[in-house]
């Protein structure tokens, strides 16, 4: 799924961003097998380091609850002798509503974190080495308080990277060094947008009856950054926003050493005289 620019937040923010999802909207798609998202995930689940729980819980009811959205989304379930990991595009995590803490995760390409470090905290704690987090945690509550009431909602997430890998787990992989170009034109070209489309459903028996739980579901993207920005107005909102981010953002995402160059490749692309395609780079 490509990453809407239009959703980037000018001046940027570190916040939840939450927006209702219609109760049609899908969830979940089948990973298709031979892709270079699959294969990420395979190499995941044959160390078997995707799933992980916290002592004493029971996923059953929200594996049940992933399975009819799954069903609902049109996909099929598969052989049995196929991972949870490696039947759905998504990685997944369970939310527990009244302690905001996420007890089960299947995730194998994770955004520079380590799963098995956070399973079993609670989002503020999960959260702590995030820039502005101080900020973020007071909405945390909030946010259970919204999925609780029983509606579907999305966010998105985003960064640029130098790596075009989707498994960026901090100790399977160490951080890829920025490319060293000094043209802005070609520093870009091997650049990637690096977006996650993240949605909340909840967690229901088969009768519809809430359990107290929300199914987060984290679908990552990666796009060349020049395929990514493709308008003169995409470059200006990109721009905006990057040059708004404050200190702490970007060290948080590694970009301070680079943003002039980011903001220079931006600016020769953010007016219309200047459409953006792979020529340009």
């Amino acid at each position: 799924m490509a990453f809407d620019l239009h959703q980037i937040d000018i001046p940027f923010r570190m916040q939840p961003g939450l927006r209702k999802l219609g109760a049609d909207a899908a969830h979940l798609r089948a990973l298709v097998p031979g892709s270079p998202l699959f294969e990420a995930k395979q190499r995941v689940s044959r160390d078997g380091q995707a799933l992980h729980v916290a002592p004493g819980f029971d996923a059953g009811p929200a594996l049940d609850a992933i399975w009819r959205q799954a069903n609902r989304d049109g996909v099929a379930k598969p052989d049995p002798s196929l991972s949870l990991e490696l039947a759905l595009e998504q990685d997944l995590a369970v939310l527990d509503l009244a302690s905001t803490s996420v007890p089960w995760m299947c995730v194998c390409v994770p955004s520079g974190w380590a799963p098995e470090e956070k399973v079993g905290r609670t989002l503020a704690e999960i959260h702590t080495p995030v820039a502005d987090s101080g900020t973020l945690n007071g909405r945390w509550s909030h946010l259970a308080a919204l999925v609780s009431a029983g509606q579907a909602w999305e966010r998105q997430v985003w960064t640029i990277s130098p790596s075009s890998r989707f498994d960026q787990h901090p100790h399977r992989h160490a951080p890829a060094p920025w490319p060293d170009a000094d043209d802005p034109m070609q520093f870009a070209g091997l650049c990637y947008l690096r977006s996650e489309y993240q949605t909340f459903f909840p967690v229901c028996d088969p009768t519809g009856q809430p359990l107290g739980q929300a199914v987060f579901t984290i679908t990552v993207a990666l796009q060349s950054l020049p395929d990514a920005v493709r308008t003169a107005e995409d470059a200006m909102r990109l721009h905006q926003s990057l040059a708004s981010m404050s200190d702490a953002v970007l060290q948080y995402k590694r970009l301070g050493e680079v943003r002039p160059r980011l903001l220079a490749w931006l600016s020769q692309h953010a007016t219309p005289s200047a459409p953006v395609s792979k020529q340009n780079v």
